[in-house]
């Protein structure tokens, strides 16, 4: 089953994907009361972030072959990293490229949005805390990554966390392919069964550190073949079993007194 998030005029509501329709849901997967009922047409809604978080949590150098790339060892635990809820971009919304900054990579992802509140979970329970998989684009200011030694300045940019369009509920996070295209044009190509540390033993992991709660997005790493996006640029990521999330690459527009 595929859950979106939505808008439509003042509506905001969760719906199930018909096709090219939307079954509005009486009540959302966190318990928000929505519309009863109602069939809309997918093209007269406002695709939005799939997850409403209190927690964007990404994981880095998680796949075998990012690290073989990279000529690193494999860790021993997650390397993981916060982004601000400010970064979070919808499918179709643009990504701003930030004045200053002269690399700005694609990182294609497969994520997962928690649907109830836990600690310390088990790794064989982490199945019961997710509410569905989706497609997300950890946009990293490569230059600046290089220059600070640390994550959080090239990663936490207004619209570096591209996320979309909607869970799916059913997905095999274990195998799973993962790709991306700017223009088109193939760069990644991967599974999820190269992972280190798979989906659940990162839910697992993150539990450890902190409570999850409803809505907190969790993101497993990037495979091999990430690289640099231009202006005017059109990148997609596709997760087998979900869809592609789509955004353009736009300057930021100067602020006129």
């Amino acid at each position: 089953m595929k859950l979106i998030r939505f808008a439509k005029g003042r509506l905001i509501g969760w719906g199930v994907m018909e096709g090219d329709f939307v079954r509005v849901l009486r009540q959302g997967p966190f318990g928000r009361i929505a519309h009863e009922g109602s069939r809309i047409r997918l093209s007269r809604l406002r695709v939005l972030v799939p997850a409403e978080p209190r927690a964007i949590v990404l994981v880095g150098l998680n796949y075998r072959d990012h690290a073989r790339e990279l000529n690193m060892p494999i860790p021993a635990e997650p390397i993981i990293f916060l982004k601000p809820l400010s970064a979070l971009c919808c499918h179709r919304q643009p990504i701003i490229y930030p004045e200053g900054v002269r690399q700005m990579d694609y990182e294609a992802e497969l994520a997962l949005v928690i649907k109830k509140s836990g600690r310390n979970i088990p790794a064989d329970a982490a199945g019961k805390y997710i509410l569905g998989y989706t497609c997300l684009n950890d946009v990293t200011a490569r230059d600046l990554q290089k220059k600070d030694g640390q994550w959080t300045r090239s990663k936490s940019f207004d619209t570096f966390c591209p996320i979309g369009p909607w869970l799916e509920t059913e997905l095999d996070p274990d195998n799973a392919r993962v790709r991306s295209y700017v223009n088109g044009k193939l760069r990644q190509n991967s599974s999820t069964a190269d992972l280190i540390f798979s989906a659940h033993q990162l839910v697992s992991f993150i539990s450890r550190v902190m409570t999850l709660q409803p809505g907190d997005i969790i993101s497993t790493g990037t495979p091999s073949g990430v690289g640099p996006l231009q202006i005017g640029d059109r990148v997609e990521i596709e997760v087998e079993g979900i869809g592609r999330l789509t955004n353009s690459v736009q300057a930021r527009r100067s602020h006129k007194l």
